[in-house]
């Protein structure tokens, strides 16, 4: 027997040859206030403040900076990457590379699904679908989970982001990525590629990744890990009650933990969820794979993911 249950909902999904734009929601504009009833806590109050100016900012942002015609984004791939706990009432958006793993274990434990976050293995998170996504509702159950349950996403600065998603994918072993992508990479940005290397796919170089990332005409499509933010969670259309960003992970967490009134005993998980013996992708790491780069490629970089440096107002590379 698993150790998990799978939730089962009576809602009906969305019929995919239906089109539904966010326009058609007619969600809410304006943000729900933040509870501050831990502000007065001084173990709290910064991240509090903290994360008032972040909520701000972004909606400030948005306000000078989106336009009409996003409003007609299709509302199922709009809301694909958001998962669902009904206990809590959370709507996590999933950010690859900014604690998504440890985030799904966390989610998987509040919804009852399983007792601790520490035996979770990574392919139950990824691969297990104990959780629900929020285009697997119909019209109405998106909307009323929309506008009534807390809604979060945690961010990561971009490049650091895309130099620990190609060390996870191309520098290790994968039966995915190194067949699908890599072979795609070397083929086309490879001079006189060896056989073993077509074959395989593997031993892509940072640089040819970049090449194949900044390609209008790339051999294979996008991956979730390295798209930006803003194309993966619609900051400007959905209404993040709460923004968390990976630098300060853990004391981020923690603090939506506590604010949504999840038990005391847990704690947002600090392991590496895979490769935990590899360093982790810190500045000086991402400097090194930078240094890869020429300049015009590191500015071509950074112009890729302009608008989340931007919007979640991270400094700007040293490019």
């Amino acid at each position: 027997r698993n150790q998990y249950t799978n939730g089962k909902s009576d809602d009906k999904p969305i019929p995919k040859s239906k089109t539904y734009t966010f326009d058609e929601m007619n969600l809410p504009t304006t943000l729900r206030p933040l509870d501050n009833h831990l502000a007065k806590d001084e173990r709290w109050k910064e991240t509090h403040e903290i994360q008032l100016n972040r909520r701000n900012f972004l909606q400030g942002f948005c306000k000078k900076y989106n336009s009409k015609q996003k409003h007609k984004m299709n509302l199922i791939r709009m809301v694909s990457r958001i998962f669902v706990e009904e206990k809590h009432k959370i709507l996590y958006c999933e950010v690859p590379k900014a604690g998504c793993s440890n985030w799904k274990r966390t989610l998987m434990v509040l919804n009852g699904l399983a007792p601790s976050t520490n035996n979770i293995s990574h392919d139950a998170v990824h691969y297990g679908k104990w959780l629900k996504r929020l285009d697997s509702y119909d019209l109405k159950g998106i909307y009323e989970r929309l506008t009534t349950y807390t809604k979060v996403v945690f961010v990561r600065d971009p490049i650091e982001r895309l130099v620990s998603a190609f060390r996870d994918k191309f520098e290790h072993p994968n039966s995915y990525y190194h067949p699908v992508f890599g072979k795609a990479i070397l083929r086309k940005y490879r001079v006189n590629a060896s056989e073993e290397a077509l074959k395989t796919g593997s031993g892509t170089t940072f640089k040819e990744f970049v090449h194949y990332l900044l390609d209008s005409q790339r051999p294979v499509g996008m991956d979730i890990h390295w798209e930006q933010i803003s194309k993966l969670c619609s900051p400007c259309l959905i209404n993040y009650d709460f923004i968390g960003k990976f630098e300060t992970l853990e004391e981020d967490a923690n603090y939506f933990l506590r604010l949504i009134g999840a038990p005391k005993e847990l704690k947002f998980p600090s392991f590496k969820d895979r490769h935990s013996s590899d360093e982790r992708t810190t500045l000086d790491v991402v400097k090194q794979y930078l240094q890869q780069l020429s300049v015009v490629e590191r500015q071509m970089t950074y112009d890729f993911y302009y608008l989340d440096y931007l919007m979640f107002n991270f400094s700007r590379p040293n490019v």
